[in-house]
């Protein structure tokens, strides 16, 4: 089924005022390999990254790390 102009609007401005988009770049070649991964474990991409970036976050925090504002 198509998705109307009207409807993508309305998905677009949803998006735009309820999620933060940050862009990522690496070495050429490595999105295939991060995909395939992804896959791998049934996620998105996007669910992945979101998933390593927690998982770092908690890891960093246990070993005592600087959190942010305690820098």
């Amino acid at each position: 089924m198509a998705v109307s102009k009207a409807q993508q609007a309305s998905v677009n401005k949803y998006v735009k005022s309820n999620y933060d988009r940050i862009n990522v770049t690496m070495q050429k070649g490595r999105r295939e390999v991060i995909q395939a991964h992804a896959a791998a474990q049934g996620e998105s991409v996007n669910a992945f990254i979101n998933r390593a970036i927690q998982e770092a976050m908690e890891r960093d925090k246990a070993a005592g790390a600087p959190q942010e504002g305690n820098a």
